[in-house]
């Protein structure tokens, strides 16, 4: 496992993580807690050093199943959680009270005296716009609440916003080879200001596994069936924003074009994503040991070259980018 700085010189995290949504059991099959436990040991086994969780997935359960498991073992995992998609204030009641009780409760759930990245989760742009709850968040750190603050973010715009504000550690967005707008403008400005760069949906809901053809279903609980198209949020958070069926079809083109020879797709394609080097993190979730040791493998593949970077940049501009859905 390779190791980049998320703050610069200040936080360094492994550029393969944990996204746990997973853990909550809020979408496909409900994970038990043993499993859970085998797939958190499975990533600490391969180098895994950064965690990424929230206050909602499972209402708190992958945040608890998280502190269960950081009191089991001795680590040096960072956790990133967030704040700002629980019912009690998403879309029009935030408040220094709740964002403050928000924290309190994470820092509960996970046994932590401080949590080490705390992460806007994707509020309404007019919230994070008005800039105040940045002022809220470096108070908190000023109380040693939390060690660094962060946002996930939508769209390239709130992006570069965020990335003006004073204190701001990193930025979580999508970014594969289906969703590649942020290579534009906002990965250098980021790098320039050496703030991180976590990347979430590195494999597009899965479609970048190579296992979907446009007969698979998805469980009436998973996001991939019951927010296709948007119906319940974004909907470029379920398969980068594409249609699922015109997914599966650019995916198969891209394996059948340009997958070297001894990857997987999903290797593949994390590994592009760990070639720029703006990018800190990757956080690919897994519901299973198996997936940590595939995932993290790509620390270790060599970059892809220049040429194939290049045909890929093309193939997406060509054939990809007008089928994306949703704010972007």
């Amino acid at each position: 496992m390779k190791y980049r700085d998320l703050d610069y010189k200040k936080l360094t995290v492994s550029e393969v993580g944990l996204g746990c949504w997973q853990l909550g059991g809020d979408w496909g099959k409900d994970i038990s807690e043993d499993n859970a436990f085998a797939i958190m040991n499975k990533a600490v086994e391969n180098g895994v050093t950064f965690f990424d969780t929230a206050d909602v997935y499972g209402a708190g359960k992958s945040e608890e199943l998280i502190g269960k498991f950081l009191k089991s073992t001795e680590t040096n995992i960072k956790v990133a959680t967030k704040f700002g998609r629980d019912a009690s204030v998403f879309p029009d009641n935030f408040s220094e009270k709740a964002l403050r009780q928000s924290v309190e409760n994470s820092l509960r759930r996970l046994g932590l005296d401080s949590i080490d990245l705390l992460q806007l989760h994707c509020i309404p742009p007019d919230v994070l716009y008005e800039g105040v709850i940045f002022d809220w968040l470096r108070q908190l750190k000023q109380e040693g609440l939390i060690k660094a603050f962060g946002a996930s973010v939508e769209t390239i715009e709130e992006g570069l916003f965020c990335i003006e504000q004073e204190g701001i550690t990193s930025l979580q967005i999508i970014f594969n080879v289906l969703r590649q707008k942020a290579l534009d403008e906002l990965l250098p400005k980021a790098k320039k200001k050496n703030i991180g760069i976590i990347v979430r949906l590195p494999l597009a809901s899965g479609l970048l596994t190579g296992k979907f053809n446009k007969e698979t279903t998805f469980a009436d609980s998973d996001h991939r069936n019951f927010n296709k198209n948007g119906e319940a949020f974004n909907v470029g958070e379920t398969f980068a924003g594409l249609p699922f069926e015109k997914g599966v079809e650019l995916s198969k083109a891209i394996e059948e074009k340009f997958l070297p020879q001894g990857l997987s797709m999903a290797q593949f394609s994390q590994r592009w994503i760990l070639d720029h080097d703006a990018v800190t993190c990757i956080i690919p979730g897994a519901s299973s040991p198996a997936q940590i040791d595939s995932n993290c493998s790509t620390s270790e593949i060599s970059e892809l070259s220049s040429e194939l970077h290049l045909q890929l940049k093309a193939f997406y501009k060509n054939n990809i980018h007008e089928y994306i859905r949703g704010v972007y």
